[in-house]
C-alpha cells in the first residue's frame, strides 16, 4: 500500500479569507513577527496501487473532486 499526500492551495491572486483571519487572531493573541498566513489543505489517501498508478489517481481526484482549477493549485506526492 502506497500513500498519496494531495496538498491542495489557492492561486496567487486569490483572496483567502481564512488565512486572513487567522492572521489577524495572531496577531490580536499577541504574537510576533506573522507577515501572512496562508490556507491549505492536505489530504493522505491511502491505496492498493503502484506508485506511477497511485500518482495518477491522485490527480484525477484533483481535477474531477479535490481542486477547483480556476482558484486552486495542487501537488501529489506519493509515499
Amino acid at each position: 500500500m502506497v500513500t498519496v499526500e494531495i496538498r491542495v492551495e489557492l492561486k496567487e491572486g486569490v483572496t483567502d479569507p481564512e488565512g486572513k483571519n487567522v492572521n489577524k487572531v495572531l496577531k490580536l493573541l499577541g504574537f510576533k513577527g506573522i507577515e501572512n498566513v496562508k490556507s491549505v489543505r492536505i489530504f493522505e489517501i491511502g491505496m492498493s496501487l503502484p506508485p506511477t498508478d497511485a500518482k495518477l489517481a491522485g490527480e484525477e481526484m484533483c481535477r474531477k473532486v479535490l481542486a477547483n482549477p480556476v482558484i486552486h493549485n495542487f501537488t501529489v506526492t506519493v509515499r
